[in-house]
């Protein structure tokens, strides 16, 4: 279960890290211009936000239908342990 929670996160850091990477390699192998590395690194950057909310918005999705599922699970658990009580509690007075 951690290593699912955890999955997002480790996601998230590569692309930060590869973006990083890819920007610097671009600037030491391709020189342009100041004004169109500007608006290359820009326009990246954008892209890279872009994604970024995308992860985002999937991390809380996923998040929030785990968070039902567990939820449906224990009240689920709860109802059983409820209804094992009472039936163990009506043998208790026909004995």
């Amino acid at each position: 279960m951690s290593r699912d929670s955890n999955a997002g996160g480790s996601v998230m850091l590569a692309f930060v890290m590869g973006a990083v990477a890819g920007a610097a390699v671009a600037l030491l192998f391709a020189p342009a211009a100041g004004e169109e590395t500007r608006d290359y690194l820009g326009k990246r950057a954008r892209e890279g936000r872009d994604r970024a909310k995308d992860a985002a918005r999937d991390a809380g999705e996923q998040g929030r239908e785990f968070y039902q599922r567990q939820r449906e699970n224990v009240t689920s658990a709860i109802e059983r342990g409820r209804e094992a009580f009472e039936q163990a509690r009506e043998e208790g007075r026909d004995a």
